[in-house]
């Protein structure tokens, strides 16, 4: 009887377990952003200038990680323990520019806060409109 009960115990624990691992993995984490962020308008004109900016800025600071075509294939990406997505996909690309805004400038897990780095607003929001131009 106390083999049984031992033998359904750790039965029991290893479902619970294989569950954990397999849902971990089926999707993100969702990132929640506030109303105010997600409202938000961009105030910088998507013009020559600011793409120029925008893609300077990614390849200094994004690259590495999201890759070049923001595929989530950067060098770095293989040492994260979060992935960091495709952002050319339909899914990252309808999030508002305020969202995207909010996620450079305060980051979360591996995503790291850009708002001391990147103190501009103006140069986050650049970043914003370049990010755009990376749909699949």
């Amino acid at each position: 009887m106390k083999t049984k009960f031992l033998l359904t115990t750790a039965l029991a624990f290893a479902g619970v377990m294989i569950f954990s691992v397999i849902t971990g993995f089926q999707g993100k984490k969702p990132w929640v952003v506030p109303d105010k962020y997600v409202k938000m308008k961009n105030p910088v004109a998507s013009n020559a200038e600011s793409l120029k900016n925008g893609k300077e800025l990614w390849i200094k600071n994004c690259q590495s990680c999201h890759g070049k075509s923001g595929h989530g294939d950067g060098p770095k990406a293989a040492q994260l323990k979060t992935e960091p997505g495709n952002l050319s996909l339909p899914d990252d690309q309808k999030q508002s520019d305020g969202s995207l805004f909010y996620k450079i400038s305060e980051g979360r897990e591996d995503m790291p806060s850009f708002k001391k780095k990147i103190p501009d607003e103006e140069d986050i929001w650049s970043i914003v409109n370049y990010l755009r131009t990376l749909k699949s």
